[in-house]
């Protein structure tokens, strides 16, 4: 299957059908998010993977629309930073380092240019920065997803509170964005047989 289309066979499922996604498949998946473009390398945000049975039945009244967590593989919850402390910029750094085999003075340029950026943003703005890029990160899974021939349903309902209680978040510095469920669809869900329907080229398109 070519990419163009598996996201044309790709829809929001409303019903899965239970069946668990093999672990090399949502390895890669996995994989599509961590290599997910990030605006200075930072990856403001963490994916918690919801995998038990245990922990997907107390997460389901979080939800408006309990069917998709009820029946999933596995539910993907991307939780974005509120803030980017010192010491996860001097982590960030330290990493760097260690994979590129580089000096930390060398990088000193580099990271005198983040602090610079970040100390120039207010607390929200930083925040609405790192949703923006937790939104590219659920794009690649998404994408990721279709290729393998697996099926999912972003999905922005559900009470915040909740989760962040359920999933010990602690709300002063995180805040979960953006949940998605990764699983096969059942045959009971007739929104698969639906047409997909998007704006014409000509008014989706512009070329200047």
């Amino acid at each position: 299957m070519n990419y163009l289309e598996a996201l044309s066979r790709r829809y929001s499922v409303k019903k899965f059908n239970n069946q668990i996604i093999p672990q090399e498949i949502l390895h890669n998946i996995l994989e599509s998010g961590k290599l997910s473009a990030s605006s200075l390398g930072l990856q403001p945000y963490k994916i918690i993977i919801v995998e038990s049975e245990e922990m997907k039945q107390k997460l389901i009244p979080a939800f408006y629309n309990p069917s998709q967590i009820s029946t999933c593989s596995h539910l993907i919850v991307i939780i974005s930073k509120k803030t980017i402390e010192e010491n996860y910029i001097r982590g960030y750094f330290t990493h760097i380092s260690e994979v590129r085999e580089t000096p930390m003075e060398n990088l000193d340029p580099f990271r005198n240019s983040i602090n610079q950026h970040i100390n120039q943003k207010t607390q929200d703005e930083i925040f609405n920065w790192a949703e923006k890029q937790s939104y590219i990160v659920l794009a690649n899974l998404m994408y990721a997803a279709a290729i393998e021939n697996i099926d999912s349903c972003p999905m922005e309902g559900f009470r915040q509170e909740l989760i962040e209680e359920i999933l010990d978040i602690n709300p002063e510095t995180e805040k979960v964005t953006v949940t998605l469920a990764l699983g096969y669809r059942s045959e009971e869900d007739y929104f698969q047989h639906m047409k997909k329907v998007r704006k014409p080229n000509e008014k989706l398109f512009k070329f200047i």
